[in-house]
């Protein structure tokens, strides 16, 4: 009898230490834990050289929205030009294009487009026997045009009546050429140059069109990341992730055009499969209405900064901002929002950025006393100290700096050795500064391990990732790698991993997944009721 009483409470007990390891031993963010997160960039917001393949099927692919492009007439040999960048005339009398000469496209369909100058106004023609200008504030039909394009980049503008643009003698373009023209040398003919292009959101759902974009982009939301990626990052010491999103989430069932819905389901799936390996997650709106940034990872349609000339722009962002927080507070998975990705320095302003901040947080606070509220570093010229500064809220706030030895002259020509100087002199010391800093925590939110050397070896990677891993681990919120997936290899996380480019350091890879550990409990469960 006592010897079945032992048995009855050892499994009681079994049970108990069962079921606590169940509940409570995954990984997460315990005791002086840091973030080691990964950005699943890519995903929720488009960045097409990220998967370049999802642009592959798009008529007329290269003249998407925000393209650039230069015409020089082929008579005349002289670029298309808006003087003063805009607001003015247009004239043919250019020996050579900058940035007068390079306008910038709206796409209207595949082979109808309005055509927009640096400074914002559109060509506009009133019709037959008119002159071209670039006077218009907003397009219409009077600033819509046809184009027509052979192999040899040579193309035809024409109204929407009919009738074509021509280089006239005066240098200038009027609607009055004779007939259709042909592929020759004539006046209405003009060689194109594609000098630059977007590939985000917009340009996407844009160019493919509603019904085929809302194709596309289900299977990409479906397939891209999935439950398995979760299993990788936990099984390689990843304790969080950052999950950039779009401002048309919060409309998710009817966003505005040309914006496609469905990602919120995608961002309610990975909240799910991190609550699953205690992975914890951070919302990071990287795209806000107008564009804080210009760029197509903040879904701009043409490479204009407007957020912050627009309170409504603004209001709707806050608006996004209380969507988010009051759907997610309460999630286990919830570590913090990010209240926006990336403001330009050049463009936003601080008296600007600061209030939107402060009522962000306000916001975040009214759902959560615990989630982090995280504001972004403006890129640019501009000192992270300035948020320090700014006050912006009193628990719980970070401020997110962006380290990439790219995207700068300066880093052009570095060795392999300068580059790794580079970390220990500049971004180690700065993040020495900030940590003793009274204020927000500092989470090195983007870094990659890429860099302009060339032939750079297995050996120069490892060293270079080692020192990032070694100088931003001491970050006091952690960090976040740039990005899990991608085309170009040394910025996709798995597999710099998986090929040891990235080594991460000892002691943070923690074995079995819980799939594996789950079934592990489960055999021990059925050991303790034979044992009974």
């Amino acid at each position: 009898m006592e010897l079945l009483f032992s048995k009855w409470v050892s499994a009681f007990l079994l049970c108990c230490w069962l079921s606590f390891f169940i509940g409570h031993s995954v990984v997460g963010l315990n005791g002086n834990s840091r973030v080691r997160a990964v950005n699943l960039g890519g995903w929720l917001v488009i960045e097409g050289w990220i998967k370049p393949s999802l642009f592959d099927d798009i008529p007329n692919g290269d003249m998407l929205d925000g393209t650039q492009v230069q015409f020089k007439s082929v008579t005349m040999q002289k670029y298309v030009s808006a003087q003063n960048g805009g607001g003015l005339n247009v004239t043919v009398d250019r020996d050579d294009p900058l940035e007068w000469e390079t306008f910038k496209l709206w796409r209207v369909s595949e082979s109808v487009f309005q055509f927009r100058t640096t400074e914002g106004q559109f060509l506009t023609c009133s019709g037959d026997g008119s002159i071209v200008t670039a006077t218009a504030e907003s397009p219409s039909d009077s600033e819509t045009f046809y184009l027509e394009r052979n192999f040899n980049n040579r193309v035809h503008i024409k109204l929407k009546g009919g009738t074509y643009i021509q280089a006239s003698n005066d240098n200038i373009l009027t609607a009055d050429f004779p007939g259709t023209p042909g592929w020759d040398d004539n006046a209405a003919t003009f060689e194109m140059m594609v000098v630059g292009k977007m590939q985000g959101d917009y340009q996407l759902a844009n160019g493919y069109g509603h019904d085929k974009a809302k194709e596309i982009l289900k299977k990409h939301r479906n397939s891209f990341i999935t439950v398995d990626d979760f299993d990788f990052l936990y099984r390689h010491g990843i304790n969080a992730v950052r999950i950039p999103v779009g401002w048309w989430i919060a409309s998710d069932s009817n966003p505005p055009a040309p914006f496609i819905g469905g990602s919120l389901e995608a961002l309610d799936n990975a909240f799910s499969w991190a609550q699953a390996y205690g992975i914890k997650c951070i919302i990071d709106l990287h795209a806000a209405p107008g564009s804080q940034n210009g760029m197509e990872h903040s879904a701009s349609r043409d490479g204009t900064v407007n957020w912050q000339t627009s309170p409504e722009y603004i209001s709707q962002t806050l608006d996004v901002i209380e969507f988010l927080a009051s759907r997610y507070a309460v999630h286990p998975a919830l570590l913090g929002i990010e209240l926006l990705n990336e403001p330009s320095a050049a463009d936003v302003p601080l008296d600007v950025l600061v209030p939107f901040y402060k009522q962000g947080y306000k916001i975040v606070r009214k759902y959560s006393t615990t989630a982090y509220v995280i504001f972004c570093q403006r890129i640019g010229s501009a000192d992270p100290f300035e948020l320090y500064q700014a006050n912006i809220g009193s628990s719980n706030t970070v401020v997110d700096l962006h380290y990439y030895n790219l995207f700068d002259r300066y880093f052009d020509k570095l060795t392999s050795l300068e580059n790794v100087q580079f970390i220990y002199k500049s971004r180690q010391s700065q993040i020495q500064a900030l940590n003793s800093a009274n204020g927000p925590l500092v989470f090195v939110g983007e870094w990659v391990n890429e860099w302009n050397v060339t032939n750079g070896s297995l050996a120069d990677y490892q060293d270079f990732g080692r020192v990032q891993l070694d100088v931003y681990n001491a970050a006091s919120f952690g960090w976040s790698y740039w990005t899990l997936k991608c085309e170009k290899k040394h910025w996709d996380f798995e597999w710099s991993v998986r090929n040891n480019y990235l080594q991460l350091q000892p002691g943070v890879y923690v074995g079995n997944s819980p799939r594996k550990r789950i079934s592990r409990v489960i055999l021990l469960l059925g050991v303790a009721c034979i044992w009974i």
